[in-house]
């Protein structure tokens, strides 16, 4: 026979959240080792998440407050398949910022219209240190102008912020390249998502 010991001084007995930390000085050992040159994690997505028709490449920075590269960031980037079908159809994968630059590249496929009424869109989650809690943003595509205008998520926005979520095409890039920066803080704020 089992005995559960309950302390009889506690009244809400529920489970609690654990407290969130910072992403520490080693979140790319367990995370990312590919980018200190260990072996990537079993079944772990890497920075290239597909190859062929419809490949898009994203590029950019992620800069904290004082407009200074995050160059220990870790970006994870979520997306529909070309169908618009997510769950074990979507496209998941996992990157980090170059040490020297700061700059982060994923390549991918461009997502297809995965919720009626939403513009085609890469989830991006910003791990960092200060980072209690990761930031949630999206990236959109400037020729899917009409369907950003009418996305009901970008509609409570301003001007300003959706096109903030806009990323801006590369000419004469080898694969379709978009430019999207991330800004933490100050004037430029990147829109981040409660999610």
């Amino acid at each position: 026979m089992t005995h559960r010991l309950i302390d009889p001084r506690i009244t809400d007995t529920r489970l609690k959240e654990t407290p969130s930390q910072t992403a520490g000085p080693y979140v790319h050992i367990g995370t990312a080792p590919q980018a200190i040159g260990r072996q990537t994690l079993y079944r772990q997505p890497g920075p290239v998440a597909a190859e062929g028709p419809g490949t898009v490449v994203v590029e950019g920075t992620v800069y904290d407050g004082a407009g200074a590269p995050v160059r220990d960031c870790m970006i994870e980037f979520w997306g529909a398949d070309a169908e618009g079908r997510v769950g074990r159809h979507g496209l998941f994968g996992r990157t980090t910022a170059d040490f020297a630059t700061g700059g982060f590249r994923f390549q991918t496929v461009k997502p297809g219209v995965h919720r009626e009424g939403s513009a085609p869109h890469i989830a991006i989650l910003i791990f960092a240190r200060g980072i209690n809690l990761h930031l949630h943003t999206r990236l959109y595509f400037p020729e899917d102008e009409g369907a950003i205008a009418n996305d009901p998520d970008l509609k409570r926005m301003s001007p300003t912020d959706r096109a903030a979520l806009t990323g801006v095409a590369v000419p004469a890039a080898e694969h379709k390249t978009y430019r999207f920066d991330i800004h933490l803080q100050g004037a430029k704020e990147t829109p981040f998502f409660d999610v």
